[in-house]
C-alpha cells in the first residue's frame, strides 16, 4: 500500500469518527426533549442544527476522500498489473498475488525433460501456427525477435531455465571433477589478474629478514611480485537432438544433462592438467613447475614400488601433502594392493577406513585420497601416477556456471533441435618454475608425476 493511500484512509477514518460524534451529539439533543415530552426550544434547535450540519459536512468530506482513494487504488492496480502483480485491498491490508513462474528457477517446468518436450512442441507450433507454451516465452526467456533468423545460434530459441542449467553444472563438477580442488574465483567480467610472489625465505630476492646489530643501519629489501593474467576461455557443447527423442521427456531428463555434464567435466579436467594455453587454459603439468620423479635404480619394467610413491611425496612443498590427491590410471589399482611398508599396507580401499567411501570411492594411498581417471596415462608409462596440490592452480570461471540455450532453427531441415552449453574458464599454475630447496638437490613442486618404469 502506498503512503498516500494510507494517509487518505486515515483521513477518511477521522472524518467518519467526527461524523459519528456529531450525530451522537444531535441525537442527545433530541433525546433530552423527547424524554421531557416537549418540543425543542430555540437554543436546542440551534444546537441540533449545528451538530446535524457538521455531520452532513463530514459526509461530503468522506465522499471526496473515498473518490481519491478509488483513484489511487486504481492507479496502483494498473501499475501492479503492468508488472505482473495483482493487489487486493481490504481493511487496510493488501494481499499481493504474483505470477511466480519468473521467480521459479525451473520457470514452471517440473523437470528438464518437461522443458525439452515444450521446446519440441514449440518447433511444431512454428509450422502449424499453434500457441507456444507460455512458460517458454515468459519475461525471462530468450524470446525471439524474429522466428526466421537462422544466422545466430540462439536466435529463435529459448534460454534453458537456470535450475536445469545448474543441474548440468553441478553434475559436471561432481565426483572426479578437479576444478573444486583448484583456487577458483568466479568473476562477472572476462579477465582477472592475480599478483604472485614466488620468492622463498631462503632465496636471494624478495622480502627478507636480517639480524640487526646494535646502532647499524637496517638492510633494505624489495618486493618481487609477478602477475598471473587470466582471460576466460570458452568451452562449448552443441547437441542436435532429433524431434523424436525430444518427444520423450523422461528419456531426455536422464540422458541429455548427464551427457553434457560428463563432457564438460572431462574437458575441464584435461585442461587443468594438460592444457596447452592459447585458446585453452594452461595445464599444471605443462607449466615449468611440474616435475617427474624417476623410477628406482634397477627397478623392473612394469612395476610400482612403495619407494616410488614415497619419493613423490618427498618432492611436495611444505604444507602441500594435506591438500594433495593422487590421480592414477585404473590399471594402477592392481599394483596398489600388493604394496606394503613393513607389515602394513599403504593402500586402503574404501570400506576399510571408516568413512572412506565418503572421502574417496577408491580409498586412500598413504593417507591421501585417490582419483581414478583416464587423464592419467597407462600403467608404467610416465604420468600413470600423479600427486597434485591443486591449490597452487589458479582458475577463474564465469559467475553462474554453465549457460544453456536452445535453437529450433539451426537444424530445422533435419527435424532436430540444437541444445548449446557454454562454460567459460581459464587457469594456470601459480608457480612458473619448480621450487629450489634451501638444502638438497631435488626441486619441489605441487605437481608431481611418476616417470616411466
Amino acid at each position: 500500500m502506498s503512503k498516500k493511500l494510507r494517509e487518505l484512509q486515515a483521513k477518511k477514518a477521522a472524518a467518519a469518527k467526527a461524523k459519528s460524534e456529531s450525530l451522537q451529539a444531535a441525537a442527545g439533543v433530541l433525546d433530552k426533549a423527547g424524554n421531557e415530552a416537549r418540543d425543542l426550544n430555540d437554543t436546542e434547535k440551534a444546537e441540533f442544527g449545528k451538530y446535524k450540519g457538521a455531520a452532513d459536512a463530514k459526509t461530503d468530506e468522506i465522499e471526496r476522500i473515498q473518490a481519491q482513494i478509488d483513484v489511487e487504488q486504481e492507479m496502483i492496480n494498473a501499475q501492479a498489473q503492468a508488472n505482473g502483480v495483482v493487489i487486493i485491498a481490504g481493511n487496510g491490508t493488501d494481499m499481493r498475488v504474483t505470477e511466480n513462474a519468473d521467480e521459479d528457477p525451473k520457470r514452471g517446468f517440473k523437470m528438464a525433460g518437461d522443458y525439452f518436450k515444450a521446446v519440441f512442441d514449440a518447433s511444431q507450433a512454428r509450422q502449424t501456427g499453434a500457441t507456444i507454451d507460455q512458460r517458454l516465452i515468459g519475461r525471462n526467456a530468450a524470446t525471439p525477435t524474429t522466428f526466421g533468423n537462422e544466422s545466430a545460434g540462439a536466435d529463435g530459441g529459448f534460454l534453458i531455465p537456470p535450475a536445469f542449467a545448474k543441474d548440468v553444472f553441478m553434475l559436471s563438477m561432481s565426483e572426479n571433477a578437479l576444478l573444486p580442488y583448484c583456487d577458483d574465483v568466479e568473476i562477472d567480467g572476462n579477465a582477472m589478474s592475480f599478483p604472485k610472489d614466488e620468492t622463498t625465505p631462503w632465496g636471494t630476492n624478495g622480502i627478507r629478514a636480517y639480524w640487526q646489530g646494535e646502532a647499524t643501519a637496517p638492510a633494505q629489501t624489495k618486493l618481487a611480485l609477478g602477475m598471473n593474467s587470466l582471460r576466460l576461455k570458452k568451452l562449448m557443447a552443441l547437441v542436435p537432438v532429433s524431434d523424436e527423442l525430444l518427444a520423450d521427456a523422461s528419456a531426455l531428463n536422464s540422458y541429455l544433462p548427464k551427457k553434457i555434464g560428463v563432457s564438460v567435466q572431462w574437458k575441464t579436467n584435461e585442461a587443468i592438467l594438460f592444457g596447452l594455453g592459447g585458446a585453452l587454459p594452461f595445464g599444471a603439468f605443462k607449466s615449468g613447475a611440474a616435475i617427474t620423479v624417476a623410477k628406482d635404480s634397477g627397478q623392473s619394467t612394469g612395476t610400482l614400488s612403495a619407494t616410488n610413491l614415497a619419493n613423490m611425496i618427498a618432492r611436495l612443498p611444505e604444507g602441500s601433502f594435506p591438500n594433495a590427491v593422487w590421480i592414477i590410471n585404473n590399471d594402477v589399482l592392481p599394483a596398489l594392493f600388493t604394496l606394503t611398508l613393513g607389515n602394513y599396507p599403504i593402500y586402503l580401499p574404501s570400506g576399510i577406513k571408516p568413512g572412506g567411501i565418503q572421502e574417496s570411492p577408491y580409498g586412500t594411498l598413504l593417507g591421501r585420497p585417490i582419483i581414478v581417471s583416464q587423464h592419467a596415462k597407462s600403467f608404467s608409462s610416465a604420468g600413470d601416477v600423479n600427486l597434485v596440490d591443486l591449490s597452487y592452480y589458479q582458475a577463474i570461471t564465469k559467475a553462474g556456471g554453465i549457460e544453456m540455450a536452445t535453437s529450433m532453427h539451426l537444424y530445422f531441415d533435419a527435424d532436430a533441435t540444437a541444445f548449446r552449453a557454454v562454460f567459460r574458464m581459464d587457469g594456470q599454475s601459480k608457480l612458473s618454475a619448480a621450487i629450489t630447496p634451501a638444502n638438497g638437490s631435488n626441486n619441489l613442486s605441487p605437481f608431481v608425476q611418476l616417470g616411466a618404469r
